[in-house]
């Protein structure tokens, strides 16, 4: 019986074959795939039917669309969406509450309603990039945590934000609060374009609900004992 997981595997792939192997080989020993921008434009939205026939079932699929626009398109696009009856996708906190509720209403609405969740800040983004480039003022930390209060607020179900901030918004916002954690290295792995970064373990300890862990495990030469030595360190 496989370890429970908390692993989302990032299929960022130029092609479906890649993604598919890996969904028929993981998909027992991850908690879900998230399907981002690369493979929805390299394969179509066909991929989501493809990744469930590999698996044999239906898997959770976090659909990383990022979505960031006028409410109204917004709201339209969450339509769409739901329909695919995908598990959870996501919307840029920094749309401010109105579209970020135009989503969640949308949601609300469909048949087989999705979870929505809010990019806070990229992992990839530093302190010295937020506030020289993005004009952010302050501690950066602070103002992840203040989107993650402006997403909970306009009803989201949780935020994507880095491991450094799990546990300042995981007090902010409670345990029902969904915290979905990229830039997670298992230890001695290469940090690649991530910049705020912790351990496996270190992030389910600070509160993290679901740590999304990449090439760590798809560029690994046993995939399969990568990802069930993480189940492990995070059980």
């Amino acid at each position: 019986m496989p370890t429970p997981s908390r692993i989302l595997l990032p299929l960022d792939f130029d092609n479906a074959g890649q993604a598919v192997d890996l969904a028929r080989l993981l998909h027992a020993d991850i908690a879900g795939f998230k399907v981002g921008l690369e493979l929805i434009n390299a394969a179509g939205f066909d991929i989501f039917d493809q990744l469930n026939q590999a698996a044999g079932r239906e898997v959770p699929i976090f659909y990383d669309c990022k979505l960031h626009d006028i409410p109204n398109t917004v709201a339209g696009a969450t339509r769409a969406i739901a329909k695919r009856g995908l598990w959870m996708f996501n919307v840029h906190a920094s749309g401010g509450s109105q579209m970020m509720m135009a989503a969640v209403q949308a949601a609300n609405d469909a048949d087989k309603k999705p979870l929505v969740i809010a990019v806070t800040v990229l992992t990839s983004i530093s302190e010295e990039t937020a506030q020289k480039e993005l004009g952010i003022e302050g501690d950066l930390a602070e103002h992840v945590v203040s989107l993650a209060r402006l997403a909970q607020d306009a009803g989201c179900d949780g935020v994507v934000a880095s491991p450094r901030e799990v546990s300042a918004i995981r007090a902010a916002c409670g345990s029902d609060f969904l915290l979905v954690i990229p830039g997670v290295r298992p230890a001695g792995a290469d940090l690649n374009d991530q910049k705020r970064v912790l351990t496996p373990r270190d992030a389910v300890e600070a509160g993290a609900d679901y740590i999304v862990v990449g090439r760590p495990i798809t560029a690994a030469t046993d995939p399969l004992a990568v990802a069930r030595a993480i189940n492990e360190e995070t059980s």
